[in-house]
């Protein structure tokens, strides 16, 4: 989440497992009705004597039918019916064709332990803990949980949304999402008491040294009770409930691993990260994976590691930093194209608002895309798409790359870090609906520009959003820079809105998820401060879902800005091959522009050619997959972390004998007049 800013490819490669796409399709059963036997079928007066054990013969055929087809036919559609392959659905993903596979899909009945289980609204959930929780979805939605296999992919979240097992149709298929923001990385105005506890602390970097000191409070333990607790199944569950179909999971790199001189708490998220992949899976959720924060902070701002200076792709660390960016990407790149996790990964972001040149970030963009589909391959099915961040221009990556396989644009809307407006929001505004001038400026402002963008660069999304035009909240711009806007005591007053308020703060939410189109809001949850309240109110999906200012189904939204005369330059839906999953590639006039590493570094006191860099040589880090205790080791072992086992080259490290200056800061102690190219010695950091 931002806090200051406005607003030659290699050819197709083979898998390197074997392991099938064929994934098991839900079909629809009779209802329970449908099952039951027509009881003024039978006589109601008492049969005479000699009949009786006739009758009761019958009756207990009838029984024996009703047990039959309660446990045979969802074992027949869950199990024993032939899968259908996710090929022949849709597997070209262009947007305007086929027929739709997601469209009133039922859940099976539940069935015996030896098949999986699955259910729909106001079915009974056991969690791991052993507790329970009725699963609430009105929207045609179901789970399954398939002890056997648990890749099963049956799941759908809701009746317009594909399940897990059918491909995405972009153009067609929209996002309605929600980010789990300040879960795995930490920002002061998600989990306030925190930062409150620590006054210290002003970003993750320094939060992770302050608990670190407090052993007897648990030290950097706490941390890992946040992430056990602060999102769980039932968010999951909820959050499918509420007519959504996407989570985007910010992760640092910490997840995978730390160097000397970073306080981070490491390895641990991961953990919980996989986790989520487990709860996606069993409710249809699909899953954005958001790389947040990644060596030397890629802007600056806190929710990066650390607030302060840019050393990513700027200063003197910038190039080494960005290098060890891209193994960190490769290594994620290698677990989520697993195919045990592909279908629930489909999205990666690959760096999230990363505020430097143009032409630099482009340089490592390409970088990126020529990796990835090396390890991935070409074309549909081929690995996640790509998200890139628009750096907060929008409007300037209409050329970029154009041929480049499965590259979406992601760009992050808000009010609320612009010039303070005191326009109320709590007042009719044009078309006679709630809001103020506030829908009118969103559909303006925020719609022509995506839809231009869809006709232009290709598929783009709002990755984030939020549901207030203003900065109120505590610690929203930082743990030491309040608000000064004179509306805050109004806006974060939210136990005392009245209907007026409400209706004003939904009507600015629905004509932004009409604006948007695929949308993804900041964020399902806000912590309570130690005052025990939430103080950023309108940053929280969940309480605004529980309070009345969210609305119950997303889908309501659509054609908000038409109806209060805003015209949004309509996009039509249709995307070019090539941006949603036909094969091609990067014509080679593109590529000569945007070297690697880029010709300049902003920032640094060398050229490119002295700048520090790292080598790889190191063993290569696996990330661990889940592990199931039922399912047989067959089913489970090929998801072992590392997709293509063609990739074998060494992971990131130091040049032995090269002295570097710290990441953060980039400060060189002798400016270097040579490249290093090591002596055999320790290398050190500055």
């Amino acid at each position: 989440m931002s806090a200051s800013p406005p607003h030659s490819v290699s050819s197709q490669l083979p898998e390197s497992k074997n392991a099938s796409d064929a994934q098991l399709n839900v079909s629809e059963v009779e209802s329970d009705s449908d099952l039951a036997p027509v009881v003024d079928k039978f006589p109601q007066k008492k049969p005479k004597l000699l009949a009786r054990p006739r009758v009761i013969a019958l009756i207990a055929l009838v029984v024996l039918i009703i047990v039959f087809l309660g446990i045979f036919l969802p074992v027949f559609f869950v199990v024993v019916r032939k899968p259908t392959n996710k090929s022949t659905l849709s597997t070209t993903g262009v947007s305007g064709g086929g027929e739709s596979t997601s469209a009133s899909a039922k859940p099976p009945q539940a069935t015996p332990s030896s098949v999986p289980i699955t259910g729909g609204n106001g079915s009974l959930v056991k969690l791991e803990n052993g507790t329970e929780f009725t699963y609430k979805n009105q929207f045609g939605g179901f789970w399954v949980q398939d002890p056997a296999n648990p890749f099963n992919n049956n799941a759908q979240p809701n009746s317009w949304t594909p399940p897990l097992n059918t491909s995405w149709r972009w153009g067609v298929d929209r996002i309605y999402g929600v980010n789990l923001g300040g879960w795995l990385v930490m920002e002061p105005f998600i989990t306030p008491s925190l930062y409150q506890k620590y006054p210290t602390a002003v970003d993750e970097f320094t939060l992770s040294q302050a608990l670190a000191a407090d052993t007897a409070s648990g030290g950097l333990q706490q941390l890992e009770d946040h992430y056990a607790t602060f999102i769980t199944e039932l968010d999951i569950a909820q959050i499918a409930g509420a007519g959504l179909n996407f989570v985007r999971v910010p992760l640092a790199f910490w997840a995978i691993e730390t160097w000397p001189g970073e306080p981070y708490l490491a390895k641990t998220s991961w953990k919980y990260f996989v986790k989520l992949l487990n709860w996606a899976r069993k409710y249809g959720v699909r899953v954005c994976l958001d790389l947040h924060a990644v060596p030397g902070s890629q802007n600056g701002f806190n929710h990066s590691g650390k607030s302060g200076a840019i050393n990513f792709l700027q200063g003197n660390m910038g190039l080494a930093n960005a290098e060890r960016t891209l193994y960190y990407i490769r290594i994620l790149t290698e677990f989520i194209s697993q195919p045990e996790y592909r279908d629930v990964v489909p999205l990666f972001g690959i760096i999230n608002e990363a505020t430097v040149s143009q032409e630099a970030l482009t340089s490592f963009y390409l970088q990126a895309h020529t990796m990835i589909r090396n390890i991935t391959g070409l074309g549909e099915g081929h690995g996640p798409y790509i998200v890139i961040h628009d750096a907060f221009n929008l409007g300037g990556w209409s050329t970029f790359l154009r041929g480049s396989d499965r590259v979406i644009l992601d760009t992050h809307p808000y009010f609320s870090f612009s010039t303070i407006s005191t326009a109320p929001i709590a007042v009719e505004g044009a078309g006679g609906i709630q809001g103020g001038e506030w829908p009118t400026d969103v559909c303006t402002g925020w719609g022509p520009g995506l839809n231009n963008s869809r006709s232009t660069f290709g598929v783009t999304i709002a990755g984030e959003f939020a549901g207030t035009p203003n900065n109120c909240g505590l610690f929203l711009l930082g743990v030491n820079t309040p608000s000064t806007d004179p509306q805050c005591p109004e806006y974060d007053a939210w136990e005392t809105y009245n209907s007026t308020m409400k209706q004003g703060i939904q009507e600015f939410i629905m004509s932004s998820m009409d604006a948007l189109g695929d949308w993804f809001f900041w964020t399902w949850k806000i912590g309570p401060s130690q005052a025990g309240r939430v103080e950023s109110p309108l940053w929280s999906y969940q309480l605004g879902l529980e309070n009345g200012w969210i609305p119950a189904d997303p889908r309501t939204a659509s054609g908000l800005c038409g109806q209060i005369g805003a015209a949004l330059q309509p996009f039509d839906g249709t995307y070019l091959p090539w941006q949603t999953g036909t094969p091609s590639s990067i014509p080679a006039s593109s590529t000569a522009q945007y070297p690697w590493p880029p010709p300049t570094i902003s920032g640094a006191d060398v050229p490119v050619s002295l700048l520090p860099t790292y080598t790889g040589t190191a063993p290569v880090i696996t990330l661990p997959p889940a592990t199931f205790t039922v399912a047989a080791a067959s089913v489970t072992k090929p998801a072992d972390g590392w997709f293509n086992t063609q990739d074998t080259v060494g992971g990131v490290t130091a040049v032995a004998g090269c002295s570097y200056p710290n990441e953060y800061d980039g400060v060189f102690a002798v400016i270097p007049t040579a490249p290093c190219t090591g002596s055999g010695a320790a290398a050190t950091a500055a």
